[in-house]
This record gives C-alpha cells, sequence and structure tokens, in this order.
C-alpha cells in the first residue's frame, strides 16, 4: 500500500512514516509545485495527502487506484472536489485539530486592533513616548457590536470568548438554524444587516464558489464608518484592492489578516505596512498539539481508507474510496 505526501512544511514525516508503517503501508513523499510532479507523484498512489499543491483535475484523473485525498488541515479549496468526486475518490479533511488555536488568535487580533497594541508598542520600541494615534482608536470590547460570519467549529469558539467580554455579538451562517446560534447568546442575522450594524466583522466560513470574494466594494461600502475587519479563513473571500481603498479612504478603521490573495504577499503591496493593518503569515493554526494532531489524523485517515474502514470527514459525498 502506497501513500504519497505531495507536500508539508514539516521538519520531516517521521510521524506520518511511523503511522504508516505500522499499518502496512509504505510512505512516498515530493515537495510538488507543477502539474507534472504532482501527475507523477500520484499515478500509482493507493492513498494521497496533500498541504497546499493543487490537486486538479489533471492530477485527479491521473490517480490510477487511489482510494482517498486527505487535506493537511480544514480548507480544501486546493482540491478539485467535484473531479475527485467524479472518480469515486473521497476527499478528508482534518477539521477540528485547531479549533481553541484559531478562536484564540481571532481575539488577539480583535483585541490589538481595539487597544492600539501593535502601533503603541512600535511607538515605544523607536525611542518615543506617548499615545502612537488618536484617542478614538481606543476601543473597549465590552462596548462594541462584533459580526461573526459563519458559525461552524471555529466561528462557534469564537462566539463563546466573544461573549465572555460582554460585546453584542452578531453571527451569519445560511446553513446553520437561528435557534442553535441564539441559545448561545448570540443574534443571529443575515449578512446584509450584520455589515450594517457591527463594529468589527471577523470571517469564519470555507472558500466556496458562494463565499468567494464576499467582502468586495459593495460590501465593504455598507459596513460602518471606521469598522475593523477580521480574516482568519482564507485570502480569497476578500477582493484585496477593494480591502485596500477601504482602508486608504477610512472606510475602515483597521484590519487584521492571518491570510491573504495572494499568498503570500508580494514586496511592496499596498496592505503593507499601514499602522492600522496587522498581518501574520498564516499561522493561526499553529500550535505543537496542533500540528501534531493535524499529522497523527492525516495519516490515520489514509490507513482507515486503505483498510476500507468507514471514513469520519469526507467533504465531497463521497462515502467509499
Amino acid at each position: 500500500m502506497r501513500v504519497v505526501v505531495t507536500d508539508y512544511s514539516f521538519p520531516d514525516l517521521d510521524l506520518e512514516r511511523s503511522i504508516l508503517e505500522a499499518g502496512g503501508a509504505t510512505l512516498h513523499a515530493g515537495q510538488c509545485r507543477t502539474p507534472a510532479e504532482l501527475v507523477a507523484l500520484v499515478a500509482d498512489a493507493d492513498a494521497v495527502i496533500t498541504q497546499f499543491a493543487l490537486v486538479n483535475a489533471e492530477v485527479i484523473a491521473a490517480m490510477s487506484r487511489a482510494r482517498v485525498i486527505v487535506r493537511y488541515g480544514i480548507g480544501v479549496d486546493n482540491v478539485d472536489l467535484e473531479a475527485a468526486r467524479a472518480k469515486g475518490i473521497p476527499v478528508c479533511n482534518v477539521p477540528d485539530y485547531c479549533i481553541d488555536e484559531v478562536a484564540d488568535h481571532t481575539l488577539a487580533f480583535i483585541l490589538a486592533l481595539n487597544r492600539q497594541v501593535v502601533p503603541n508598542s512600535n511607538r515605544v520600541h523607536s525611542g518615543a513616548w506617548g499615545l502612537a494615534g488618536s484617542l478614538e482608536g481606543l476601543r473597549a470590547l465590552s462596548q462594541m457590536t462584533v459580526g461573526v460570519v459563519g458559525y461552524g467549529r471555529i466561528g462557534r469558539a469564537v462566539v463563546r470568548r466573544l461573549l465572555g467580554f460582554g460585546c453584542r455579538v452578531l453571527v451569519y451562517d445560511p446553513v446553520v438554524g437561528a435557534a442553535a446560534i441564539q441559545e448561545s447568546g448570540a443574534m443571529a442575522v443575515d449578512l446584509g444587516a450584520l455589515l450594517v450594524e457591527a463594529d468589527c466583522v471577523t470571517l469564519h466560513c470555507p472558500s466556496i464558489a458562494q463565499t468567494r470574494g464576499m467582502i468586495n466594494r459593495q460590501t465593504l461600502g455598507a459596513m460602518k464608518p471606521g469598522s475593523l475587519l477580521v480574516n482568519l479563513a482564507r485570502g480569497d473571500l476578500v477582493d484585496s484592492n477593494a480591502l485596500v481603498d477601504a482602508l486608504e479612504s477610512g472606510k475602515l478603521g483597521g484590519a487584521a489578516l492571518d491570510v491573504f490573495s495572494p499568498e503570500p504577499i508580494p514586496a511592496g503591496h499596498p496592505i503593507l505596512n499601514r499602522a492600522n493593518v496587522i498581518l501574520a503569515p498564516h499561522i493561526a493554526s499553529a500550535s505543537v498539539p496542533a500540528v501534531g494532531r493535524l499529522r497523527r489524523t492525516a495519516a490515520e485517515l489514509a490507513l482507515a481508507a486503505l483498510r476500507g474502514e468507514a471514513l469520519p470527514s469526507v467533504v465531497n459525498g463521497v462515502t467509499k474510496g
């Protein structure tokens, strides 16, 4: 049984190899960047584990015997789900490995924006003293309305944390019932109402056809003047050019982004070096325990598929490999 890892950002694959070899499988890895490299690697794989490589229809068509594609992570936007479905290959993610990490990072971003943590720290490091910005830029979270877009595992964890700070919380999720949201202490609203009322909007939804570019010139125009945008989900949820324009015009008071489109952010991009923008290199999910869970679960999912076992996190509707 041949398990292929298309690409990885870890120092090694010793953890995966130990799990797979104990289950009778062998591990073969690459750092594939092109379709041709991927096609050559996955052609005779029995299971495929991927991180960031683009597993498109061409690559999937080359899989002659794959019984599963496993994504290192929650999002699966680098995998062509329809092509895998048409070929009868289940696609699995790891949906619960970093919930606390991302929820904590979200609160860190919101609080840092509200309390102007970064510009004031930079001011002191530069040898100056006193308030780095205006007094109006310092806000208490308890006096704010925060809009949470997406009420999955991470969205729910963010809401729980926000409610502990005493703020008013609005939630938009078209596939979750209003009763479930309101039982948490938040208020279920449509996206239009959330954008109009929220002092801060934080995104926790997947990158799918219905959500890509959902934050654009029109939706940014509907937001409160001076409001904040936080994105730890996927960069392509936000029109980057529209975001920059909203920051330059003052329509947005600030943004905190762990993800961006494109990634990595090109040198000289106008989102860089803005006092009211916090940036991170797509690391909100990271911690030693979380990365361990991610890698262990991915290897175990691959083995489960090879054994013909039921898979717990199929995202493309294929129940058998």
